[in-house]
Protein backbone atom coordinates (compact mmCIF):
# COMPACT_ATOMS: atom_id res chain seq x y z
CA UNK A 1 0.00 0.00 0.00
CA UNK A 2 1.19 3.43 -0.94
CA UNK A 3 2.58 5.46 2.19
CA UNK A 4 1.16 8.68 0.54
CA UNK A 5 -2.47 10.02 1.91
CA UNK A 6 -5.07 8.99 -0.46
CA UNK A 7 -7.47 11.37 -1.54
CA UNK A 8 -10.75 10.18 -0.70
CA UNK A 9 -9.82 8.83 2.60
CA UNK A 10 -8.14 12.23 3.78
CA UNK A 11 -11.16 14.21 2.76
CA UNK A 12 -14.60 14.28 5.57
CA UNK A 13 -17.33 12.43 5.10
CA UNK A 14 -19.56 14.57 3.92
CA UNK A 15 -16.51 15.63 1.08
CA UNK A 16 -15.75 12.27 0.57
CA UNK A 17 -19.47 11.64 -0.33
CA UNK A 18 -19.82 15.08 -2.43
CA UNK A 19 -17.09 14.22 -4.66
CA UNK A 20 -17.60 10.75 -5.52
CA UNK A 21 -21.32 12.13 -6.23
CA UNK A 22 -20.16 13.49 -9.31
CA UNK A 23 -17.32 10.45 -9.92
CA UNK A 24 -17.92 7.50 -12.49
CA UNK A 25 -16.59 3.89 -12.57
CA UNK A 26 -13.91 3.35 -15.55
CA UNK A 27 -11.48 0.99 -16.04
CA UNK A 28 -8.27 0.54 -18.49
CA UNK A 29 -6.63 -3.06 -19.63
CA UNK A 30 -3.29 -3.70 -19.13
CA UNK A 31 -0.62 -1.85 -20.87
CA UNK A 32 -3.35 1.10 -22.37
CA UNK A 33 -1.71 4.75 -22.55
CA UNK A 34 -3.98 6.54 -19.69
CA UNK A 35 -2.84 10.01 -21.30
CA UNK A 36 0.19 11.09 -22.53
CA UNK A 37 2.83 14.49 -21.70
CA UNK A 38 1.74 17.46 -22.77
CA UNK A 39 -1.92 16.74 -23.55
CA UNK A 40 -4.61 18.45 -22.46
CA UNK A 41 -5.58 17.54 -19.14
CA UNK A 42 -8.65 17.74 -17.98
CA UNK A 43 -9.57 14.73 -15.53
CA UNK A 44 -8.25 12.83 -12.78
CA UNK A 45 -8.58 9.51 -11.24
CA UNK A 46 -8.73 7.41 -7.85
CA UNK A 47 -7.42 4.17 -8.52
CA UNK A 48 -9.64 1.74 -7.17
CA UNK A 49 -8.23 -1.69 -8.60
CA UNK A 50 -4.35 -2.27 -10.56
CA UNK A 51 -1.68 0.02 -11.12
CA UNK A 52 -0.71 2.35 -13.18
CA UNK A 53 3.21 3.70 -13.97
CA UNK A 54 3.91 7.96 -14.48
CA UNK A 55 6.77 8.29 -16.68
CA UNK A 56 8.85 10.54 -18.63
CA UNK A 57 10.35 10.68 -22.10
CA UNK A 58 13.77 11.49 -22.10
CA UNK A 59 15.03 12.41 -26.00
CA UNK A 60 13.65 9.75 -28.81
CA UNK A 61 14.42 6.34 -26.55
CA UNK A 62 11.92 3.53 -27.46
CA UNK A 63 10.61 4.01 -23.86
CA UNK A 64 9.64 6.48 -21.26
CA UNK A 65 11.43 6.16 -17.88
CA UNK A 66 8.95 5.22 -14.69
CA UNK A 67 8.85 8.11 -12.46
CA UNK A 68 6.23 6.26 -10.12
CA UNK A 69 4.02 3.69 -9.37
CA UNK A 70 0.31 4.32 -8.54
CA UNK A 71 -1.55 1.61 -6.60
CA UNK A 72 -5.08 1.50 -5.02
CA UNK A 73 -6.32 4.18 -3.33
CA UNK A 74 -3.79 6.68 -5.12
CA UNK A 75 -4.64 9.93 -7.20
CA UNK A 76 -3.93 9.85 -10.23
CA UNK A 77 -3.42 13.29 -12.30
CA UNK A 78 -3.25 16.49 -10.98
CA UNK A 79 -2.28 18.74 -13.93
CA UNK A 80 -6.60 19.57 -14.15
CA UNK A 81 -5.70 21.98 -11.31
CA UNK A 82 -3.43 24.18 -12.70
CA UNK A 83 -2.39 26.30 -16.08
CA UNK A 84 -1.68 25.26 -18.90
CA UNK A 85 -3.67 22.11 -17.96
CA UNK A 86 -1.59 19.65 -19.83
CA UNK A 87 -0.18 16.43 -18.19
CA UNK A 88 3.12 16.66 -17.01
CA UNK A 89 4.01 13.02 -17.31
CA UNK A 90 2.21 9.79 -19.00
CA UNK A 91 0.34 7.37 -17.69
CA UNK A 92 0.25 3.47 -18.53
CA UNK A 93 -1.63 0.43 -16.86
CA UNK A 94 0.87 -1.62 -15.65
CA UNK A 95 -2.24 -4.21 -14.85
CA UNK A 96 -6.12 -3.82 -15.62
CA UNK A 97 -7.00 -0.94 -13.23
CA UNK A 98 -10.29 0.40 -12.56
CA UNK A 99 -10.71 3.69 -11.36
CA UNK A 100 -13.22 6.48 -10.34
CA UNK A 101 -12.73 8.97 -13.16
CA UNK A 102 -13.86 12.87 -12.19
CA UNK A 103 -14.15 15.81 -14.62
CA UNK A 104 -11.63 18.54 -13.60
CA UNK A 105 -13.59 21.70 -14.11
CA UNK A 106 -16.92 20.36 -12.69
CA UNK A 107 -14.85 19.35 -9.66
CA UNK A 108 -13.06 22.81 -10.28
CA UNK A 109 -16.41 24.70 -10.39
CA UNK A 110 -17.43 22.51 -6.87
CA UNK A 111 -14.62 24.24 -5.11
CA UNK A 112 -15.50 27.46 -6.49
CA UNK A 113 -19.14 27.57 -5.13
CA UNK A 114 -17.75 25.60 -1.80
CA UNK A 115 -14.15 27.07 -0.55
CA UNK A 116 -14.39 25.07 2.38
CA UNK A 117 -14.83 21.49 0.03
CA UNK A 118 -12.18 23.78 -2.15
CA UNK A 119 -10.00 24.00 0.38
CA UNK A 120 -9.81 20.63 1.90
CA UNK A 121 -9.59 18.94 -1.96
CA UNK A 122 -6.22 21.11 -2.64
CA UNK A 123 -4.80 20.07 1.08
CA UNK A 124 -4.93 17.26 0.29
CA UNK A 125 -3.93 17.10 -3.40
CA UNK A 126 -0.83 19.39 -2.28
CA UNK A 127 -0.24 16.71 0.28
CA UNK A 128 0.35 14.14 -2.35
CA UNK A 129 2.00 16.29 -4.54
CA UNK A 130 4.45 16.68 -1.89
CA UNK A 131 5.29 13.16 -1.09
CA UNK A 132 5.63 12.65 -4.50
CA UNK A 133 8.19 15.30 -5.02
CA UNK A 134 10.31 14.00 -1.99
CA UNK A 135 10.08 10.07 -3.88
CA UNK A 136 10.78 11.23 -7.20
CA UNK A 137 14.02 13.47 -5.73
CA UNK A 138 14.99 10.53 -3.10
CA UNK A 139 15.03 7.96 -6.43
CA UNK A 140 17.33 10.83 -8.40
CA UNK A 141 19.49 11.25 -5.60
CA UNK A 142 19.97 7.01 -5.25
CA UNK A 143 20.12 6.48 -8.84
CA UNK A 144 22.41 9.65 -9.70
CA UNK A 145 24.47 11.00 -6.42
CA UNK A 146 27.07 8.27 -6.87
CA UNK A 147 28.75 9.88 -10.11
CA UNK A 148 28.27 13.36 -8.99
CA UNK A 149 30.62 13.00 -5.84
CA UNK A 150 33.63 14.61 -8.13
CA UNK A 151 31.83 17.59 -8.76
Amino acid sequence: MSVEKHLLKALAPDQRERLLSVGRETAFPQGTRIFEERESADRFWVIRSGSVTLDLRLGEGPRPMEVATLRMGDMLGWSWLFPPYAWDFGAEALSPVRTVEFDGRRVQRMCDEDPAFGYALLRVVAEILAHRVHSARSRLLDRYAPYAAGW
